[in-house]
Protein backbone atom coordinates (compact mmCIF):
# COMPACT_ATOMS: atom_id res chain seq x y z
CA UNK A 1 0.00 0.00 0.00
CA UNK A 2 1.35 3.43 -0.92
CA UNK A 3 3.02 5.33 1.90
CA UNK A 4 1.66 8.86 2.33
CA UNK A 5 3.29 9.70 5.65
CA UNK A 6 6.31 8.60 7.68
CA UNK A 7 6.68 8.99 11.45
CA UNK A 8 10.21 8.49 12.72
CA UNK A 9 11.76 7.93 16.10
CA UNK A 10 15.08 9.68 16.80
CA UNK A 11 17.38 7.72 19.12
CA UNK A 12 18.80 4.72 17.26
CA UNK A 13 16.76 5.58 14.17
CA UNK A 14 17.76 8.96 12.75
CA UNK A 15 20.49 9.53 15.31
CA UNK A 16 23.23 7.54 17.02
CA UNK A 17 22.25 6.33 20.49
CA UNK A 18 25.76 7.26 21.62
CA UNK A 19 25.11 10.94 20.85
CA UNK A 20 22.14 10.97 23.20
CA UNK A 21 23.76 8.97 26.00
CA UNK A 22 27.36 10.20 25.70
CA UNK A 23 26.75 13.85 24.82
CA UNK A 24 23.23 15.10 25.57
CA UNK A 25 22.47 13.30 28.84
CA UNK A 26 25.84 14.12 30.49
CA UNK A 27 25.59 17.74 29.36
CA UNK A 28 22.13 18.09 30.93
CA UNK A 29 23.26 16.40 34.15
CA UNK A 30 26.33 18.62 34.46
CA UNK A 31 24.48 21.89 33.89
CA UNK A 32 21.09 21.08 35.47
CA UNK A 33 21.76 22.12 39.10
CA UNK A 34 23.12 25.56 38.21
CA UNK A 35 20.48 26.04 35.49
CA UNK A 36 17.59 25.33 37.87
CA UNK A 37 19.04 27.51 40.64
CA UNK A 38 19.60 30.39 38.23
CA UNK A 39 16.27 30.13 36.39
CA UNK A 40 13.76 28.76 38.91
CA UNK A 41 11.81 32.02 38.74
CA UNK A 42 11.56 32.02 34.95
CA UNK A 43 8.08 31.01 33.73
CA UNK A 44 9.14 27.96 31.71
CA UNK A 45 11.33 26.56 34.47
CA UNK A 46 8.82 27.38 37.20
CA UNK A 47 6.17 25.50 35.23
CA UNK A 48 8.45 22.46 34.95
CA UNK A 49 9.16 22.50 38.69
CA UNK A 50 5.47 22.76 39.54
CA UNK A 51 4.60 19.96 37.11
CA UNK A 52 7.27 17.78 38.74
CA UNK A 53 5.87 18.40 42.22
CA UNK A 54 2.44 17.39 40.96
CA UNK A 55 3.86 14.35 39.15
CA UNK A 56 5.47 12.95 42.31
CA UNK A 57 2.71 14.13 44.67
CA UNK A 58 5.04 16.34 46.73
CA UNK A 59 3.66 19.89 46.49
CA UNK A 60 6.13 21.20 49.10
CA UNK A 61 9.27 19.72 47.53
CA UNK A 62 12.13 22.21 47.48
CA UNK A 63 14.08 23.14 44.38
CA UNK A 64 17.09 21.29 45.83
CA UNK A 65 15.03 18.13 46.28
CA UNK A 66 13.75 18.40 42.72
CA UNK A 67 17.30 18.81 41.40
CA UNK A 68 18.29 15.55 43.11
CA UNK A 69 15.20 13.88 41.62
CA UNK A 70 15.98 15.12 38.10
CA UNK A 71 19.52 13.78 38.34
CA UNK A 72 18.24 10.37 39.47
CA UNK A 73 15.81 10.35 36.55
CA UNK A 74 18.63 11.15 34.13
CA UNK A 75 20.77 8.35 35.60
CA UNK A 76 17.96 5.84 35.07
CA UNK A 77 16.78 7.27 31.70
CA UNK A 78 13.26 7.98 32.88
CA UNK A 79 10.81 9.15 30.19
CA UNK A 80 9.17 11.80 32.37
CA UNK A 81 7.72 14.78 30.53
CA UNK A 82 8.86 17.54 32.97
CA UNK A 83 12.43 16.18 32.88
CA UNK A 84 12.39 16.06 29.08
CA UNK A 85 11.18 19.65 28.96
CA UNK A 86 13.91 20.77 31.36
CA UNK A 87 16.59 18.90 29.42
CA UNK A 88 15.42 20.62 26.26
CA UNK A 89 15.86 24.04 27.87
CA UNK A 90 19.40 23.15 28.94
CA UNK A 91 20.30 21.66 25.56
CA UNK A 92 19.07 24.86 23.89
CA UNK A 93 21.92 26.71 25.56
CA UNK A 94 24.38 24.01 24.46
CA UNK A 95 23.29 24.11 20.83
CA UNK A 96 23.22 27.90 20.69
CA UNK A 97 26.65 28.14 22.34
CA UNK A 98 28.08 25.70 19.82
CA UNK A 99 28.99 23.15 22.51
CA UNK A 100 27.74 20.38 20.19
CA UNK A 101 25.64 19.77 17.07
CA UNK A 102 22.86 17.22 16.63
CA UNK A 103 23.96 13.91 15.16
CA UNK A 104 21.87 12.71 12.21
CA UNK A 105 22.93 9.74 10.09
CA UNK A 106 23.88 10.78 6.55
CA UNK A 107 21.49 8.19 5.07
CA UNK A 108 18.66 9.67 7.14
CA UNK A 109 19.39 13.17 5.86
CA UNK A 110 19.46 11.95 2.26
CA UNK A 111 16.25 9.97 2.45
CA UNK A 112 14.29 12.48 4.52
CA UNK A 113 15.09 15.04 1.84
CA UNK A 114 14.04 12.67 -0.95
CA UNK A 115 10.84 11.61 0.78
CA UNK A 116 9.76 15.17 1.45
CA UNK A 117 10.54 16.13 -2.16
CA UNK A 118 8.31 13.26 -3.28
CA UNK A 119 5.39 14.67 -1.31
CA UNK A 120 5.50 12.27 1.62
CA UNK A 121 4.52 13.99 4.87
CA UNK A 122 7.17 13.54 7.56
CA UNK A 123 6.74 13.60 11.34
CA UNK A 124 8.88 12.96 14.42
CA UNK A 125 7.74 11.07 17.52
CA UNK A 126 10.26 10.83 20.34
CA UNK A 127 10.31 10.66 24.12
CA UNK A 128 12.45 13.80 24.01
CA UNK A 129 10.43 17.01 24.20
CA UNK A 130 9.18 18.68 21.04
CA UNK A 131 11.54 21.58 21.76
CA UNK A 132 14.50 19.20 22.12
CA UNK A 133 13.58 17.48 18.85
CA UNK A 134 13.53 20.80 17.00
CA UNK A 135 16.87 21.76 18.52
CA UNK A 136 18.51 18.51 17.42
CA UNK A 137 17.26 18.77 13.84
CA UNK A 138 17.66 22.53 13.75
CA UNK A 139 21.30 22.41 14.85
CA UNK A 140 22.29 19.15 13.17
CA UNK A 141 25.62 18.16 11.65
CA UNK A 142 23.94 18.75 8.26
CA UNK A 143 22.41 22.12 9.14
CA UNK A 144 18.81 23.05 9.85
CA UNK A 145 16.57 20.10 8.89
CA UNK A 146 13.38 21.17 10.67
CA UNK A 147 11.72 22.16 7.38
CA UNK A 148 11.61 18.48 6.42
CA UNK A 149 8.92 17.82 9.03
CA UNK A 150 5.25 18.73 9.12
CA UNK A 151 5.00 18.26 12.90
CA UNK A 152 6.76 16.94 16.00
CA UNK A 153 5.24 14.75 18.74
CA UNK A 154 6.51 13.92 22.23
CA UNK A 155 5.20 12.14 25.33
CA UNK A 156 2.42 14.71 25.72
CA UNK A 157 0.59 12.67 23.07
CA UNK A 158 1.13 9.52 25.17
CA UNK A 159 3.71 6.87 25.95
CA UNK A 160 5.56 5.36 23.00
CA UNK A 161 4.61 1.78 23.84
CA UNK A 162 0.85 2.48 23.92
CA UNK A 163 -1.32 2.11 20.83
CA UNK A 164 -3.47 5.09 21.83
CA UNK A 165 -0.48 7.38 21.24
CA UNK A 166 -0.22 6.35 17.60
CA UNK A 167 -3.97 6.68 17.13
CA UNK A 168 -3.69 10.22 18.50
CA UNK A 169 -0.86 11.00 16.07
CA UNK A 170 -2.93 9.71 13.15
CA UNK A 171 -5.82 11.90 14.27
CA UNK A 172 -3.56 14.93 14.61
CA UNK A 173 -1.91 14.49 11.22
CA UNK A 174 -5.06 13.52 9.36
CA UNK A 175 -3.06 10.79 7.62
CA UNK A 176 -4.62 7.32 7.15
CA UNK A 177 -2.97 4.94 9.61
CA UNK A 178 -2.62 2.19 7.00
CA UNK A 179 -0.72 4.59 4.71
CA UNK A 180 1.57 5.79 7.50
CA UNK A 181 4.95 4.16 8.13
CA UNK A 182 6.50 4.24 11.60
CA UNK A 183 10.27 3.82 11.97
CA UNK A 184 11.86 2.82 15.27
CA UNK A 185 14.59 0.68 16.81
CA UNK A 186 12.24 -0.57 19.55
CA UNK A 187 9.95 -3.50 18.79
CA UNK A 188 7.44 -2.66 21.52
CA UNK A 189 6.89 0.73 19.90
CA UNK A 190 6.37 -0.90 16.51
CA UNK A 191 3.85 -3.28 18.02
CA UNK A 192 1.87 -0.38 19.48
CA UNK A 193 1.91 1.45 16.15
CA UNK A 194 0.88 -1.71 14.26
CA UNK A 195 -2.15 -2.09 16.53
CA UNK A 196 -3.49 1.13 15.04
CA UNK A 197 -2.97 -0.15 11.49
CA UNK A 198 0.29 1.67 10.79
CA UNK A 199 2.97 0.02 8.69
CA UNK A 200 6.23 -0.46 10.58
CA UNK A 201 9.95 -0.94 10.05
CA UNK A 202 12.56 -1.92 12.64
CA UNK A 203 15.88 -0.07 12.35
CA UNK A 204 18.80 -2.29 13.38
CA UNK A 205 21.88 -0.19 12.73
CA UNK A 206 24.25 -2.25 14.88
CA UNK A 207 24.37 -5.89 15.85
CA UNK A 208 22.41 -8.80 14.44
CA UNK A 209 18.69 -8.41 13.72
CA UNK A 210 16.46 -10.85 15.58
CA UNK A 211 13.94 -12.77 13.50
CA UNK A 212 10.53 -11.38 14.23
CA UNK A 213 7.32 -9.96 12.88
CA UNK A 214 8.78 -6.70 11.56
CA UNK A 215 10.45 -5.59 8.38
CA UNK A 216 14.09 -4.89 9.27
CA UNK A 217 16.32 -2.19 7.76
CA UNK A 218 19.96 -1.36 8.44
CA UNK A 219 19.53 2.23 7.31
CA UNK A 220 17.10 4.55 5.55
CA UNK A 221 18.23 3.34 2.13
CA UNK A 222 16.90 -0.12 3.01
CA UNK A 223 13.68 1.43 4.28
CA UNK A 224 13.18 2.91 0.82
CA UNK A 225 13.90 -0.43 -0.81
CA UNK A 226 11.50 -2.36 1.40
CA UNK A 227 8.60 0.06 0.94
CA UNK A 228 9.20 1.20 -2.66
CA UNK A 229 10.01 4.76 -1.61
CA UNK A 230 12.19 7.27 -3.46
Amino acid sequence: MTIQAIVTDIEGTTSDIAFVHDVLFPYAAKHLPDFVRANAGEPQVAEVLQATREHVGQPQASDAELIELFLRWIDTDQKVTPLKTLQGLIWKNGYENGDFTGHIYADAVEKLRAWQAAGIALYVYSSGSEAAQKLLFGHSDAGDLTAFFSDFFDTRVGAKKQAASYAAIADATGQPADRTLFLSDVEAELQAAAETGMQTCLLVRDGDPVAGAYTVARDFHQVSQHFNLP
